[in-house]
């Protein structure tokens, strides 16, 4: 046998690689040449689909889509109507248990479409869904749309039509889950299948919720307008439909702060009518803002009551604890840190010291008279009581949470714990401490200012030449504040009011020399908040006005963790405190020390005198009272001038009579704390200024807006022009003058005083009889006598009616 290789038999058909490449025709099959074989894929084009792999894809995608669509279809069924009949009250109680009120009861009447006028369901359409008539059921895109703008934090919006809405509204709960949403899909379309456009309109015209407990567009009509659905003008239709996007916060009777939103709000809808042809270009310029009527209330919600559920309500709305719409369907009972006894005080004072001496029939000036006012618990936080007016069902708008008042010089602690947290300086360079003194020129301009010239007006024009901080601080020195807020930097002045606890958002809180003045319009529970930071030796946390809410009686309602910070120093609140005593013992605010406690407070006075202000504190209890001026028919703020038969209605008056009254009362029983202080280095020294040091330029103000020059025009606390003179000194009134109180003095820790002890030390003569250094008045740092370069100046005796 042969050793070589012997050729092998070919399979028909079969040619090897090597033979097709030569192109040798004894390759080929039978039936031709054989195609070669692709290539395996290897390496990363393995993870790569193919195109009949995405092919499948998408068909097997499909038919999925279409199978669970048909298959949703038919399993979901219209369900009957929700259980808006059974809806429960809500209970609100005091932190004892004991009730406050009751409500749930819910403002229904279902009206066909051609009782709504066409204005009205008009501005509907155009506020929530312009083209309602011409559109499928559900909107994929705006759903999508919504979905990721509330991914994207562009905040929850709604890509729900109208016919989504209804079924929302009268089919199912208001939870936002997936199965919820599904369900409202389906519905929506076999809706939409079922029942015509005109009866889901009408549908969802007379179930949804407007606000004031008004469920349905009839029952809106008459709870604003006092009219019915038939008779809604374009304006007020627009109104109504704005409410469906925040029915609460869109009330500008119960809310006058959010105005300008509610008014963007309707000129949008207005508009859009426009736009869809529903309303001509000349009536809607013909339009005016259609400002809804006085709600008009259960009896059940009288006195303090409605005004409370409805704060309590906003509280938990706000803050997300429970919904607008789930809280209105009732089922909750909502503990509140209300203590009845101190409710009763203070509704108690402010009739003793305010109310009754007031008389509607023999003075106009009278009925313009609100009262207003906010006590905290500096240590937790709590509201423990609240005051908003006479009576819920004659006074609507709750005079504790608005925010529509100039706080006056209620401010002027904040510019000053500013200046300490800050390590503030005069132009000249002197640190800022109790004892800096400055120019109390009125008039003087501020200096070091870029925003054009500033030269406010002390109250009545008055000039107190070189003035220590502390005495400014008792006598309320325009002059000086302004200049310590340039000195500060007007924007830093600014973020230590937010860090104390009012809201970035307050009105006309901005960085100027004014701001010193209190322009700002924060209320008193804001205010209230704020110099309960101080108490607290400078930790700030939220208030809380809610201890525990139940669902049904069985669940419990999450709320949301209260964390408290050092919003300042301690050095900077307890120094600022020191000189608040001041103000209580020798100042402007002497009438509160009917508290009978160790008290540090300030008065303040809006500009023409249209509120008057004043807040103070105790270890224990921080509360802000106003007294403001309203019309009761316009609600346009007016001056108090003769208002209780006095020539000017000043924070040292009526507001510190019933802050004494109160807190008294609210803590009786309770012992009598001393103010525990640590002040800043420095405190107790004089600092003396140097030659013509108020015209020295220095690095001014850090914020670069200006204010105009003529914001001054003459009232202590905002510059106003005031009439009646010199009204709040009577001849002969000297109870503000250096009496020295030791009841309200601090703990004697060594030291000399830093309170303005009575003197005559410094030859300029005391109003006071009593000459040469008496002693202190009890300050924090020791009870020595006071320093002869800090006694009251002559001729300025305080009076416990001024502001």
């Amino acid at each position: 046998m042969s050793d070589e290789p012997q050729p092998q038999p070919q399979t028909p058909g079969w040619a090897s690689r090597e033979s097709l490449a030569a192109g040798d025709p004894q390759a080929a099959g039978p039936e031709g040449p054989a195609k070669p074989k692709k290539p395996k894929r290897t390496g990363w084009r393995r993870l790569i689909p193919t195109w009949r792999m995405v092919l499948g894809t998408f068909v097997v995608g499909v038919l999925l889509l279409i199978g669970g669509f048909f298959l949703g279809y038919s399993l979901v069924k219209i369900p009957a109507a929700n259980a808006l009949a059974t809806e429960q009250a809500n209970v609100y109680l005091y932190a004892d248990g004991s009730v406050i009120a009751r409500d749930g009861e819910v403002n229904r009447e279902s009206v066909g479409l051609a009782r709504i006028s066409k204005d009205a369901q008009h501005a509907v359409l155009a506020a929530e869904d312009r083209d309602f008539y011409t559109e499928s059921a559900v909107d994929p895109g705006a759903m999508i749309r919504a979905g990721w703008n509330t991914a994207t934090g562009k905040g929850k919006q709604s890509g729900s039509t109208i016919t989504q809405q209804y079924v929302k509204n009268y089919y199912l709960a208001q939870e936002q889950t997936i199965s919820r949403k599904v369900k409202e899909f389906f519905i929506s379309i076999k809706l939409d299948r079922e029942k015509s456009k005109d009866e889901i309109l009408e549908g969802y015209l007379n179930t949804s919720f407007f606000g004031r407990g008004a469920y349905g567009i009839q029952a809106a009509a008459q709870a604003y307008y006092g009219i019915d659905a038939k008779d809604l003008t374009a304006g007020q239709g627009a109104y109504l439909a704005s409410l469906l996007n925040a029915p609460s916060q869109y009330d500008v009777v119960a809310h006058p702060e959010n105005r300008p939103a509610a008014e963007s709000r309707w000129n949008y809808v207005l508009d859009g009518m426009v736009k869809k042809g529903w309303l001509t270009q000349s009536e809607r310029a013909a339009q005016e803002f259609p400002v809804p009527k006085q709600s008009t209330i259960s009896t059940g919600m009288s006195g303090q009551r409605g005004y409370i559920v409805n704060i309590v309500k906003d509280y938990l709305i706000s803050n997300e604890i429970v919904g607008e719409e789930q809280l209105d369907r009732g089922g909750y009972r909502i503990t509140t840190t209300l203590q009845k006894d101190k409710q009763d005080a203070f509704v108690k004072a402010v009739d003793d010291k305010l109310m009754s001496q007031l008389d509607k029939k023999e003075r106009k000036v009278d009925t313009y008279v609100r009262a207003g006012g906010a006590s905290v618990d500096p240590k937790t936080g709590k509201v423990v009581a609240m005051y908003n007016g006479i009576d819920y069902v004659k006074q609507y708008t709750p005079n504790a949470t608005r925010r529509d008042f100039q706080v006056g010089s209620t401010f002027k602690p904040f510019v000053f714990t500013s200046a300490v947290e800050n390590h503030s300086q005069t132009q000249d360079g002197r640190t800022i401490n109790p004892n800096t003194i400055y120019d109390g020129t009125s008039e003087r301009p501020v200096q070091g200012w870029s925003g054009g010239r500033y030269a406010p007006e002390n109250e009545d024009h008055r000039d107190y030449g070189d003035v220590t901080v502390r005495e400014a601080t008792d006598k309320s020195v325009n002059a000086v504040y302004a200049q310590m807020a340039v000195d500060v930097g007007s924007d830093k002045v600014m973020q230590t009011a937010i860090d104390l606890g009012l809201s970035k958002n307050t009105p006309e809180l901005t960085p100027s020399p004014s701001i010193a003045l209190g322009v700002a319009t924060a209320s008193p529970l804001d205010m209230a908040e704020a110099y309960a930071t101080l108490a607290n030796h400078g930790r700030h946390g939220t208030y809380t006005l809610v201890e525990k809410v139940m669902k049904d009686g069985k669940h419990e309602v999450d709320l949301p963790e209260r964390r408290e910070h050092q919003a300042v120093s301690r050095e900077a609140a307890d120094t600022t405190t020191s000189v608040l005593r001041s103000v209580v013992q020798n100042g402007t605010a002497t009438a509160a020390q009917a508290a009978g406690r160790p008290a540090a407070g300030k008065t303040g006075t809006a500009e023409e005198d249209t509120a008057a202000w004043f807040a103070g504190y105790t270890p224990e209890l921080a509360t802000v009272v106003a007294v403001m001026g309203q019309d009761p028919e316009t609600a346009a703020h007016k001056s108090l001038y003769g208002a209780m038969g006095l020539p000017r209605l000043n924070g040292g008056g009526a507001p510190a009579e019933i802050w004494g009254q109160y807190t008294r009362d609210a803590l009786k029983g309770e012992p009598v704390t001393d103010f525990d202080l640590r002040l800043q280095t420095g405190a107790d020294v004089t600092a003396a200024p140097s030659a013509d040091s108020s015209d020295e330029a220095g690095s001014g103000d850090e914020s670069g807006t200006g204010a105009p020059d003529d914001e001054s025009s003459g009232n202590e606390e905002t510059g106003a022009e005031t009439p009646g003179g010199s009204a709040s000194n009577p001849p002969g009134d000297t109870s503000g003058g250096s009496t020295g109180d030791t009841s309200t003095g601090g703990p004697t820790t060594g030291g000399p005083s830093t309170e303005p002890g009575p003197t005559g030390g410094d030859g300029s003569g005391d109003d006071s009889s009593n000459g040469g250094t008496e002693g202190g008045e009890g300050d924090t740092t020791g009870a020595g006598g006071g320093d002869p370069g800090t006694g009251t100046i002559a001729g300025l005796p305080t009076d416990s009616r001024r502001p």
